[in-house]
């Protein structure tokens, strides 16, 4: 086998891995959990709230207006407790770390099957 049908049989392997961790529970849990808060309005008009913080701040730093600004980052700071502590986003930080453990697991036991038969073939050559 040449190195460019080699390159093709490894190409149709990852994409049958792909197809198949897309269809892992964690993964489709995670994708509709990512969904559902990317498309939260309240999620949103937080974020919306949480940039005009931001800018206030910088414009109040800029004009040195600094009981202003220390408002604006208390604002902001609590806005961003809200926002994290928002029951969407926490089940998307839990479903995001189970998908990151499944693609982890996967990385980890395709690194070891290559290492197993890089060390195999180094084996295999050298008792020629």
């Amino acid at each position: 086998m040449g190195y460019l049908e080699e390159e093709q049989a490894l190409q149709a392997e990852v994409e049958k891995m792909l197809a198949l961790l897309n269809t892992h529970e964690s993964v489709q849990t995670f994708k509709e959990v990512q969904s559902k808060a990317q498309n939260h309005a309240g999620l949103k008009e937080l974020e919306e709230k949480i940039k005009r913080a931001q800018k206030d701040a910088v414009a109040y730093a800029h004009y040195d207006k600094p009981e202003a600004e220390k408002q604006s980052v208390a604002e902001i700071n609590a806005l961003n407790k809200a926002y994290k502590n928002h029951p969407l986003v926490e089940n998307y930080r839990e479903r995001l770390v189970e998908a990151d453990e499944l693609l982890q697991h996967v990385s980890t036991m395709i690194q070891k099957e290559v290492n197993q038969r890089i060390e195999g073939e180094e084996y295999d050559a050298s008792k020629d």
